[in-house]
């Protein structure tokens, strides 16, 4: 790893077309980039030949064309490190669910995520059927304030199960420098209801309980919800547990394999409410070695608030495994410069920009589709 990662997330609208990855490739290269995190798993889908899960739509049908392979060999040439950023919980949008019907949202409805409003309502229905899933869509769009899309439940061993199979897949017949988790957590404090997720708890509480309690609460069990009613708090320790368990798992999987592979995570930099709120409890896994890299959504405005977001996350895991993520889509080359210059200061030993498109696209922020150039110039001439 460079002594500083000055790195861009790469969206994969990118990827679905070589000559869009060659120039962006070779834009970062002349722009003093040293690292990029490419999404190579957005919705459930592959944008690399895979062994688990369906190609994306949209990439375009070139004979041999494999977008994360491409990636690879134009970035190593450059002497650029090359990371594969995988969506891991989110699985599906909710207005335009996938066409595939090998898609994990087709084939596995019974390991979706269930928000707490319908988690009654569909607790007794054939979670394989198609109006458990029909449900589920219909309530994650009235929830589209709070919630991306469509999650798979972080509680079920299955998903566990896939999502482990997922990274050892890249791991094992790509030669990344990384492995990048994204959507490591729960959407919203209003998920997972499930079925697998309720049973879960219940047989990971009762051992907790007193002989009265359980004695009590037996009488009580027609509502598959009084369980997570009735004690909430270790409800959400229960939550922050699967993901925990999640992580730890992949990261010394892909340490047995190849030691020197990044495992990096996007968090929330309100480590507050990543934990409350998200059950990403990330410091946690900086402290007990589960992560190489927490990269911050430090995505807001004010550079003083982004200092203190860098502050938390070097005290918990040390300035090495810091990078600041920033928001370059939402504010002009100059505000994020400040902020690099702030991380800095604070000891993050890396720098990713969101996103490559908004560097390279005109706009609010971008005006005269230099902002790759301005941000090389001020800050790392």
């Amino acid at each position: 790893m460079p002594q500083e990662v000055r790195a861009l997330w790469v969206v994969r609208d990118v990827l679905t077309h070589p000559d869009s990855i060659k120039r962006m490739v070779a834009r970062a290269h002349d722009a003093g980039f040293n690292t990029l995190i490419v999404q190579v798993r957005g919705r459930g889908d592959a944008y690399y030949n895979a062994r688990w899960e369906p190609r994306a739509e949209g990439i375009v049908t070139q004979p041999g064309f494999d977008p994360l392979a491409l990636v690879l060999k134009e970035a190593h040439a450059r002497n650029i490190a090359v990371h594969a950023w995988l969506n891991t919980a989110l699985l599906a949008n909710m207005d335009t669910p996938p066409a595939d019907t090998t898609h994990m949202f087709h084939r596995r409805p019974d390991l979706l995520a269930v928000p707490y409003s319908v988690a009654r309502e569909l607790y007794p229905v054939d979670p394989r059927s198609p109006q458990y899933r029909a449900r589920i869509l219909d309530a994650a769009r009235l929830e589209r304030n709070q919630v991306e899309g469509v999650y798979l439940s972080p509680a079920a061993p299955e998903t566990k199960e896939h999502i482990y199979s997922m990274w050892m897949d890249v791991l094992e017949h790509y030669d990344v420098d990384g492995l990048n988790f994204d959507y490591v957590r729960y959407p919203a404090p209003s998920h997972d209801y499930s079925r697998v997720s309720l049973d879960r708890f219940r047989r990971w509480l009762l051992p907790h309980l007193s002989d009265a309690e359980r004695g009590r609460f037996s009488a009580l069990e027609a509502d598959p919800l009084v369980y997570v009613d009735s004690f909430p708090a270790r409800y959400a320790d229960f939550r922050r547990a699967q993901v925990t368990e999640l992580v730890e798992r992949i990261y010394f999987g892909v340490k047995k394999r190849n030691p020197n592979v990044i495992v990096s995570a996007d968090v929330f930099a309100n480590a507050k409410d990543a934990y409350e709120n998200r059950f990403q409890d990330w410091t946690d896994w900086l402290r007990r070695g589960f992560l190489d890299v927490a990269a911050l959504m430090a995505y807001n405005t004010n550079t003083d608030l982004v200092r203190s977001q860098v502050k938390v996350a070097v005290e918990a895991g040390g300035g090495a495994k810091v990078w600041a993520g920033l928001g370059a889509y939402r504010q002009v080359a100059d505000s994020v410069v400040a902020k690099i210059n702030a991380a800095r200061a604070e000891g993050a030993r890396g720098i990713v920009l969101f996103s490559y498109g908004s560097t390279v696209h005109t706009g609010q922020f971008n005006p005269n589709g230099d902002y790759l150039q301005r941000v090389q110039r001020a800050a790392w001439p």
